[in-house]
């Protein structure tokens, strides 16, 4: 079916009606993902992301923006695409010369074509300025005007224009206005923070690549408190007006990133820490792994530390290739947990998978789903956290403590910084142990009935 598309001129007041259409030329909108096919745009790979906002709270919600992307173009381009959700575009440019046209299709296109294609191999820089009232459900304003950026698969759309797929990865730079007496708080580490004015102008930045869902900005009257991890990594842990601050909890956060460290490799990024808001006005998304930085609600406390933090290595420094790949990211995470628990002496044989296993036996809603492509409908499944920290127990049962570390150790040299999907998971995880998996995956992460009993109870019962 086709969108009707309006296309503003880069004349003032000329206004041309066009057509857009799903196509697979570069450039075009879309990249095909199997659960959210017009994610991401073709044609061009971001490297780098200068995202400038200035938010007053004393407005909520209304948001104004100059954000640069800078890109390499995979083929020559007439035109491409870049994801944006709301908000009025006044001003598009690419290498500092004026679109020849731009305007919006479906839900979250922004199609531009510039003054003269871009050769392929070339990189650009394209300019875009909007504001208005961010789209897309991931921007979140609290009862005191503050506001903050998250949601998992989309919210980078909700305010600055991305390539919105896990699969180009990019540097982010943030550089945020706000009244004085507010606190900006992003990803990786601060920059020079500067007032004029009345108000106070905040940067951030983080070099290693980042996926566009991971990235935020929390604006709000922060308490501030920084320490360092026992490697020397500067963390900085922010709390909204109200949240729990505790000091015990912040010292087994370093413990927390030890154990974590130990069983998967060095932490991959130069700075840590957490972002604690209050309630939003609006429906509470939840912690999420947002890079360097995981934003929780309310308080912390060390379930959601070990969940969010894990994260850090299964899905923010090696990241899905397409939405079916959840299970690389949650299956973990879940299971840091049990890692944890296993640390303090307890026996997660009997207390978690023995118990979990006989307690699930007969509910074959359980085991229902797929952790391998879940389905479009719901691709962080609860059977990811369930059913998939089970399976990941049952692999380590299954090819032995040496093989199952040093498969999570492998994938995060192998894949660092990049993307990785289950089924390379699969076959490293073969590789590593020198066995045959292909029924053990077959049975867990492709089936949706309990597993035989050799998958089961690998290691005897």
């Amino acid at each position: 079916m086709r969108n009707r598309l309006l296309v503003t001129g880069a004349v003032a007041g000329v206004l041309v009606l066009g057509i857009a259409t799903a196509s697979a030329q570069p450039g075009s909108g879309g990249l095909g993902d199997p659960y959210f096919p017009a994610d991401g745009n073709s044609g061009y790979d971001v490297t780098r992301y200068d995202v400038g906002i200035s938010y007053d709270p004393a407005r909520p919600g209304y948001l104004e923006g100059d954000t640069t992307v800078t890109a390499t173009a995979s083929a020559e381009l007439d035109g491409f695409h870049l994801d944006l959700s709301g908000f009025q575009v006044t001003e598009v440019s690419v290498d500092g010369v004026a679109a020849k046209s731009f305007g919006r299709a479906g839900e979250h296109e922004l199609v531009i074509t510039p003054a003269s294609p871009i050769a392929a191999g070339a990189s650009f820089a394209v300019r875009v300025r909007y504001s208005g009232l961010p789209g897309g459900g991931g921007w979140h304003t609290f009862p005191n005007g503050g506001a903050n950026a998250l949601g998992e698969p989309h919210s980078a759309t909700s305010w600055y224009p991305a390539n919105d797929h896990p699969s180009d990865k990019a540097a982010f730079h943030l550089t945020a206005t706000v009244p004085e007496g507010w606190t900006v708080i992003g990803n990786g580490l601060p920059g020079e923070t500067t007032t004029a004015d009345g108000k106070a102008t905040f940067r951030w930045h983080e070099d290693q690549p980042i996926a566009t869902y991971l990235t935020t900005v929390a604006i709000d009257k922060f308490t501030v408190r920084t320490s360092k991890l026992s490697d020397g990594t500067p963390v900085i842990n922010a709390y909204s007006p109200g949240t729990q601050i505790d000091p015990a909890t912040e010292e087994q956060y370093v413990e927390i990133m030890d154990v974590l460290a130990e069983k998967f490799g060095k932490y991959p990024f130069s700075s840590a820490g957490s972002i604690v808001l209050g309630q939003s006005s609006g429906e509470n998304p939840g912690a999420l792994e947002t890079q360097t930085r995981p934003t929780y609600f309310g308080s912390v406390f060390d379930f959601s530390l070990l969940h969010e933090n894990t994260h850090q290595w299964f899905g923010d420094n090696v990241s899905f290739t397409d939405w079916r790949d959840g299970c690389i990211a949650e299956c973990v995470a879940q299971y840091s947990v049990q890692l944890w628990q296993e640390h303090n002496g307890v026996d997660i044989d009997k207390s978690f998978y023995e118990s979990t296993v006989e307690e699930a036996r007969n509910d074959p809603d359980f085991w229902s789903v797929k952790l391998y492509d879940p389905g479009p409908e719901n691709p962080l499944h609860q059977a990811l956290y369930d059913k998939g920290s089970l399976m990941v127990h049952a692999l380590r049962r299954s090819i032995g403590d040496e093989a199952f570390f040093g498969t999570l150790r492998q994938w995060q040299a192998r894949y660092a910084g990049g993307n990785a999907s289950w089924p390379q998971f699969e076959e490293l995880a073969a590789e590593v142990s020198g066995k045959d998996l292909d029924g053990f995956f077959e049975a867990w992460a492709h089936s949706t009935t309990i597993p035989p009993d050799q998958y089961l109870y690998p290691a005897g019962r």
